[in-house]
């Protein structure tokens, strides 16, 4: 019989709370029979929110928090100042071993800075980073770091290479990753000074298959399936990713409308076109985890709606069930000094 998982959502982050945030959780409830859902926030509109739907109430409990920490707040005062908020609650909850996971479309700056002061970091891990799956043409990649350390050093990445690979064989499925770090070209000799002190590093590492660097325009056809970099290029391929995606479909449909001809074409070519797009939608693959925590955390996108919401409460049950944490201690475990 399967653990039961606890998944706390933060009903009152994103631009789409409390509805798509509340609609999205309790949809994942179905075909996830060992999952229960915690709902923090506030008492009024959660509750208003819960009341339109049905579900076995017996799997969904409240912890209501008034406060609620805005998008444009500094992120460390807000999470000591608003101890009554829905963030701080959850986080404080997966501290104190009362759920499994937290996931939140709040302020990722509160959520990423109470990551590490509320949960704390795994033994040996010097910096937890944030890793969004991306969608390529042969599946998906792990883009490790997203957003959370934009000064990383050398050391760090080659951590994030070691919880990204273990993710990625145990979530997804992915016999010996591939490990690759983003550069400018593929000889060893370019980069920044950064990447040349990581790639000797990454090279003589034993625990992962890397296999030297991957240029931005390799990632959408899947070169790597865990791509390493410091969070500031992560966040900006991550963008780039996002917009271009955004602005071709846009302009496939603009497209297609142009004509009488077009338009036929189109009513054609919808069924596969749908299939395709399918594959390319980020939202099915859940939110970023922040990895290397004592115990997870998923950061979704501000404007996720409810299959987003869903896909990432998912992504914590088999988070959960393949006890990543557990394989990312036992790494650093059998390199600190001390083991």
């Amino acid at each position: 019989m399967s653990t039961n998982v606890r998944v706390v959502v933060d009903a009152m982050g994103g631009d789409n709370a409390p509805g798509e945030i509340v609609k999205g959780a309790l949809e994942a409830l179905d075909g996830q029979k060992n999952l229960t859902l915690i709902f923090t926030g506030q008492q009024k509109p959660l509750e208003a929110e819960l009341k339109k739907y049905k579900y076995d109430k017996n799997r969904v409990r409240t912890v209501f928090a008034e406060e609620v920490i805005e998008m444009a707040e500094p992120p460390v005062a807000a999470i000591r100042k608003k101890k009554n908020s829905s963030i701080v609650t959850g986080l404080t909850m997966l501290k104190h071993g009362e759920a499994d996971a937290f996931v939140s479309a709040g302020s990722t700056g509160a959520v990423l800075a109470g990551g590490q002061l509320i949960v704390g970091r795994l033994k040996g891990v010097e910096r937890p980073p944030l890793a969004p799956l991306i969608p390529t043409s042969k599946g998906v990649s792990l883009l490790i770091d997203c957003g959370a350390n934009v000064d990383a050093r050398a050391s760090h990445l080659v951590q994030f290479a070691k919880m990204g690979a273990i993710y990625m064989q145990h979530v997804m499925g992915v016999k010996n990753p591939r490990v690759a770090i983003v550069n400018i070209g593929a000889e060893e000799e370019k980069g920044n000074a950064l990447v040349k002190e990581a790639m000797p590093l990454l090279k003589e590492c034993k625990d992962i298959h890397f296999t030297g660097s991957i240029e931005a325009r390799d990632i959408p056809y899947g070169a790597a399936d865990v791509i390493v970099c410091e969070a500031f290029v992560g966040n900006v391929i991550l963008k780039l990713f996002e917009g271009t995606s955004s602005m071709l479909l846009s302009q496939v449909k603009k497209t297609l409308m142009t004509s009488l001809r077009t338009k036929i074409g189109g009513a054609l070519i919808k069924p596969a076109l749908k299939a395709t797009l399918k594959d390319f939608d980020s939202s099915k693959y859940g939110g970023a985890p922040m990895l290397g925590l004592k115990g997870l955390v998923v950061k979704t996108h501000g404007s996720a709606k409810a299959p987003e919401v869903k896909h990432s409460v998912i992504q914590c049950v088999n988070f959960s069930r393949q006890k990543i944490n557990e394989k990312i201690s036992q790494q650093f475990a059998k390199e600190s000094p001390e083991s």
